[in-house]
């Protein structure tokens, strides 16, 4: 796919608008960041006060050769939309942009394309190129675009700072003449890139930290960070819980059931507990039964990072703090967003990185024999062309159960 003129190649016009997600403070792409797609022989275009939440000025964009424009302008201008939130993300308020795309235009961004099944066959029907960042896949080569890690990370880090502001003690150990306050104790269950940097995060400040991965493998990453390894001893072979993804494998009820048994024990006296475990386009496993909190100390924390994914409590509920037998749940939903002036760093680094791939010279060009291009690209001529995708669509259109 090339964008081409008489005179020669067009360059690329490359659009940021600003995010509709409620509570969204991200942006797509920050202003140094224009510099680098310059660099490549684009053009960016960017929506009026599409930064502001994240801290970046419309000024601060032009002082970097954007150009301003209204949300219509900016359609009809790119070739390439990036966004943080993609109507899959953001499928009400995003629903307003489907009559903007056009045939052959590109979109790139969070889009949660093994879920949100009509938003792709929207996109689709469209005529829309849509890149899912949920899909990069994790090789060397794609490390510098890998932006599920780097939302993970922050996270991981705002999941400790929610579990501190909430917990009515305070995490390190003081030694001082009115007495000697001992540190808080912490498990992390998933050692994940989110889990690691909650454990960095809560020995930072102190606590005593536990963590628990049902991949053995992640034993040794655990330890480098300073916490110790919960070992429930449920007779796994080496690997058999971990995809070739590096992600852990959806395993059967009778294993969750056993896991939680071990699990309780170890909960009782922990005052933190944070939850990370998450699979790929399936419901979060369970496991903390209602039970299970209800037996940990009374002011206890639970911070469930798979709440937008049903939870790995059976008491959380995504968006919301409640309170059970003294027990504080957080269901936090998109954590990343509260770091938003990093965060927008990070991903706009992430989108960088994956367009140096599909823009040369000036021109894009959409190869589907490189692995990342094909891993990533959900919809493309008129049809969904991600396998996965596209299994999951002709499933749901089966069983009526498409979104």
């Amino acid at each position: 796919m090339t964008v081409s003129s008489q005179s020669g190649t067009v360059p690329v016009t490359i659009g940021v608008p600003r995010e509709t997600f409620p509570g969204e403070r991200r942006v797509a792409i920050t202003p140094r960041r224009c510099e680098a797609l310059a660099k490549l022989g684009t053009n960016v275009v960017f929506e009026h006060s599409a930064g502001l939440q994240a801290g970046f000025t419309d000024d601060q964009y032009v002082a970097r050769g954007a150009r301003p424009a209204s949300r219509v302008e900016l359609f009809q201008a790119a070739q390439v939309i990036l966004q943080v939130r993609c109507l899959g993300a953001n499928p009400e308020q995003g629903r307003a942009d489907l009559p903007l795309f056009r045939p052959g235009q590109v979109l790139i961004g969070f889009g949660e394309p093994l879920t949100a099944l009509k938003e792709c066959s929207d996109l689709a029907a469209a005529g829309v190129s849509f890149f899912a960042m949920e899909l990069v896949p994790r090789i060397t080569r794609a490390q510098g675009m890998d932006a599920l890690s780097s939302m993970a990370t922050f996270a991981g880090y705002e999941a400790v700072v929610l579990a501190a502001a909430a917990l009515p003690k305070i995490f390190p150990m003081l030694m001082t003449a009115g007495g000697t306050i001992t540190p808080a104790k912490i498990l992390v269950l998933g050692a994940g890139v989110a889990g690691l940097q909650a454990i960095a995060t809560a020995r930072r400040l102190g606590a005593v930290v536990w963590a628990y991965d049902v991949r053995q493998a992640a034993k040794e990453q655990v330890e480098s960070v300073g916490a110790k390894f919960l070992n429930l001893d449920l007779d796994l072979d080496a690997g058999a819980a971990e995809e070739k993804s590096g992600y852990a494998k959806p395993m059967d009820e009778a294993f969750y059931r056993r896991q939680r048994e071990r699990l309780a024990e170890a909960l009782t006296g922990q005052d933190v507990v944070i939850t990370t475990a998450a699979v790929p386009g399936r419901k979060a496993p369970l496991l903390i039964t209602a039970e299970m909190a209800g037996r940990m100390i009374p002011g206890a924390v639970i911070v469930d990072l798979a709440a937008d994914r049903g939870g790995n409590c059976e008491l959380t509920r995504a968006g919301e703090t409640i309170i059970h037998k003294g027990v504080t749940i957080i269901g936090p939903i998109n954590l990343a967003s509260r770091a938003a002036f990093h965060a927008s760093q990070m991903y706009g680094s992430n989108l960088t990185a994956f367009l140096r791939l599909l823009i040369r010279d000036g021109a894009l060009h959409l190869n589907r024999n490189d692995e990342i291009i094909r891993e990533t690209l959900v919809t493309h001529a008129n049809e969904i062309v991600h396998p996965q995708v596209s299994q999951l669509c002709s499933a749901a259109a089966l069983t009526g159960q498409e979104r």
